[in-house]
Formats: C-alpha cells, structure tokens, sequence
C-alpha cells in the first residue's frame, strides 16, 4: 500500500474519525445507515462489497498502525477515495473506549434494504429463505446470518421486532455474511409469511413441539424456514397456521440456541432440495 494514503491520528477527539468515538455508545443509539466493521474477516467482506455494485460502500478505515504492513494486500482492494487513518495503541483505544485488540475498524454504508415485497418477487423459484420473528440477540441475528450464507440461503427476511443486523456485533458474528446475504426487516411476522405463501413459499416453522422431524421432510420448490426466540420460541397462532418441524434432542432440554437450531434446520433442507455438493 502506497505510505502517502495512511493518515496518521494522534489525538483521540480528531473530527475525522468522529465516527468511531465511543462506539459502544453509538451502537446503542443507532447509525441511520452506517454500521461499523470489525477484524479482518469482516473488512475482507466489507471489501468485497465495496468492490461490488451493490449496496454496501466503505466510507473510512480506522487500523492499528502495526496491523498496517500485514493487511497491505487486503487494504488494496479499497479504492483511493477512502481514507485509511491509523493511529498508535494507546490513541485507538481512547478513540473506541476500550482495548480493541484486533485494530482493526471501518465505517461502511448500506442504502436501505430493499422492500420486502420486492425482494420476495426477486427470489429465484426455487428459493430457501430463513426467516427469523422477534428475535432481539445480536449473536442469534449474526449466527442466522453466518448460517445462511454457509447453508446457501436466499435471503433473511427479519420481522420489525428483530434486531439490526448492521449491529457491530450481530456483524462481527456473522463474519461479514450481513453484507453478503440479501435481507428486509420489515412488517409483523404474519405479514412476513403472508406475502411468502402468497408467492408460493412451503412455510415449515421450527419448534420443539413441531410435527415432524426435519430430517424426514421432503421440502418443495420454495421453502421458507421459520425461528422464533429462545425461551418462547414462535407464538401459537404461526406454529397452528403453518407447518411445524422439530429437531431431535436429548429429553429435558427445553431447546437449543436458535443459532444452532437454524443450522441444523438449514443444513437438511437445503440438502434435501439438492443444494449442496
């Protein structure tokens, strides 16, 4: 990477970077738009994205100045116009408000996800799409995306009451899949899956108390999967309207982490539909 880029940061308050001061802070209270990238998995997709035409577009890169050498390779593939500041260990840390071991940050933009109806009518006919109600764990949010993308998903689609998944640590979980996967979050979770089986989808919803294994179902051309939150999992009136599936586990246990839940789930029914080699 050519030295003239890099721009050094030493004082923490330094309005350039303004963007990540606190970050903490500012992930609670939201970035309209904006969502801050983490590690080198994460700008190594962000990269990927920004490369791209689609929505996703790197703004800033805020790195560890020891990092810089070994990343050169990575930082190349972002265009000239955007600034790659750097800084020492001491002036990071005061910049993020804690110790960020990996050094590594970017400010990265989307344009607002599509419309749900939009992205639905987008899906190819013989779409598999993981759909997740009320589910308000950054973790849960990153794992049905990382799992997606693992187990060929089409797109999330995220009922109003889930989480950002633009979230610092939903992202990070995910391993950058947030920026890859094509997703909505929008609506109640019965107009979710209202405007899927409009379009045809086979609509299975996952629950201990489901009907079948989800070993055994053979899934039709469109199949949408459905997760509900640990503890209450999906509400009755979804589990009665739609087909329900359960996962076999040892007895006693109320349920599994929806994470898992939804690779597991993912895992059969795209095999099933012939999906992975």
């Amino acid at each position: 990477m050519e030295p003239g880029r890099l721009i050094d940061i030493t004082d923490p308050g330094d309005v350039r970077i303004a963007e990540f001061i606190s970050i903490r802070e500012r992930d609670l209270t939201g970035r309209q738009g904006q969502f801050i990238a983490e590690g080198t998995v994460v700008l190594s997709m962000l990269a990927k994205a920004h490369a791209g035409a689609g929505p996703v577009k790197a703004e800033k890169l805020l790195l560890l100045k020891n990092r810089v050498a070994g990343l050169s390779d990575l930082l190349a593939q972002f265009s000239e116009d955007v600034p790659v500041y750097v800084a020492d260990a001491a002036v990071l840390d005061a910049v993020v408000g804690f110790h960020l071991h990996r050094g590594v940050l970017a400010l990265g933009s989307r344009t607002a996800p599509p419309d749900l109806a939009a992205l639905i009518g987008a899906l190819p006919d013989d779409a598999l799409v993981l759909v997740g109600c009320g589910i308000s764990n950054h973790d849960n949010i990153g794992s049905l995306f990382r799992n997606a993308a693992g187990f060929t998903a089409d797109a999330v689609l995220l009922d109003e009451t889930c989480c950002d998944p633009l979230y610092r640590k939903a992202l990070r979980v995910s391993v950058g899949s947030v920026l890859a996967v094509p997703y909505a979050r929008q609506g109640a979770a019965q107009d979710v899956l209202g405007s899927l089986a409009e379009a045809g989808f086979e609509i299975w919803a996952l629950s201990p108390a489901g009907t079948v294994e989800i070993d055994t179902i053979t899934p039709g051309r469109r199949v949408a999967l459905v997760m509900g939150t640990e503890g209450e999992g999906l509400p009755p009136v979804i589990l009665d309207h739609f087909l329900s599936a359960r996962i076999a586990q040892a007895p006693g246990l109320d349920s599994l982490n929806v994470g898992t839940a939804s690779g597991i789930a993912l895992y059969n029914i795209a095999r099933a539909m012939g999906r992975l080699g």
